[in-house]
């Protein structure tokens, strides 16, 4: 049985200014802002079944929520591809100065060797926090990969919030030399 229920119908009562604020401080415009945590809701709407309860719903909301920001960063990143060239057809023309749009290579597309590559990242970034010590193992999971937010890991580990940072900090030198021995 999950630790936590889910109850969209509260959704907005509870967590809509705290997901827009927190949203705001990423996208800068309040338009924007406003779609993300819209979409959020709906995707955790959507979603609902997989909700394990193994942190709280703000918690689970906000994972979705930073999908969705990630995901908006890529889509307007990928359009800066995107270049206006101006051509000259013929200076006697009504259509001297057109403006035609071509597409540079864009960065985001993937090709074979770039997922293998990933997939080889992947597995030497497990293996590195399997090497961890394992409470700092526990801690970088819960805080970098789950998301959790600080108050919940040191409530559920009953530690201070600046014990938890050392503790981040020392598991982010070990993973980089780790990456540094195992990667490079």
């Amino acid at each position: 049985m999950p630790n936590h229920q889910l109850d969209p119908n509260k959704w907005i009562t509870l967590y809509a200014d705290y997901l827009f604020n927190y949203t705001i401080v990423r996208v800068n415009d309040r338009e924007t802002a406003q779609d993300l945590v819209q979409e959020t809701f709906f995707a955790g709407l959507k979603s609902m079944a997989n909700f394990k309860g193994e942190a709280s719903e703000r918690t689970w909301l906000i994972s979705i929520l930073k999908r969705k920001i990630i995901d908006y960063y890529r889509k307007i990143n990928s359009k800066k591809g995107q270049a206006e060239v101006r051509i000259n057809y013929n200076a006697d023309s009504e259509s001297e100065g057109d403006w035609l749009e071509e597409r540079v290579a864009d960065n985001y597309d993937k090709n074979a060797e770039d997922q293998i590559q990933n997939e080889e990242l992947g597995l030497a970034i497990e293996d590195c926090i399997d090497k961890l010590p394992e409470k700092q193992a526990t801690i970088f999971k819960m805080k970098t990969i789950l998301g959790y937010d600080t108050e919940t890991i040191c409530n559920e580990l009953n530690i201070t919030a600046s014990n938890l940072w050392v503790i981040i900090h020392r598991a982010r030198t070990a993973l980089s030399g780790c990456l540094e021995q195992n990667w490079y």
